[in-house]
């Protein structure tokens, strides 16, 4: 079972959140054990600036046991229409968020997601399969 890391859990673990830190680290460790977990470029990006050097973020997700994975062209396309369907439902945002980009990321080279965002990823990636880890 492949898992897509989504940047609210890594942050939550990273900075020791004290309502979710707990929930995120056990998440983490549940969903290791059955199977490889991946980020996308948008979560390194976002995660960056918990690190002093890409050394140090590289040493942390090898030690979490989190593989870089690449967007590939077919989930950017995806990202791209479930904007648009944003778009036309009066979202504000004039480029393509992140969080488009990490859900079809996901949808795509992933079985599951685990995020504590659930809410918007499922209103735009219906087949998209959640773990939420505040709800474990």
């Amino acid at each position: 079972m492949i898992t897509a890391i989504d940047t609210s859990v890594l942050l939550d673990f990273l900075n020791h959140d004290p309502d979710f830190g707990t929930a995120s680290r056990d998440a983490l460790r549940s969903c290791a054990a059955a199977g490889p977990l991946l980020a996308c470029e948008v979560v390194w990006a976002e995660i960056a600036g918990c690190f002093s050097s890409i050394s140090d973020c590289r040493h942390t997700l090898r030690e979490l046991e989190i593989e870089f994975s690449a967007i590939q062209s077919e989930a950017a396309f995806e990202a791209g229409v479930a904007w648009r369907v944003y778009r036309h439902r009066g979202g504000a945002r004039t480029r393509v968020a992140a969080d488009f980009l990490i859900g079809a990321h996901a949808l795509h080279q992933a079985d599951r997601l685990l995020t504590r965002d659930q809410g918007f990823y499922r209103s735009y990636f219906k087949n998209l399969r959640i773990v939420d880890p505040s709800k474990t």
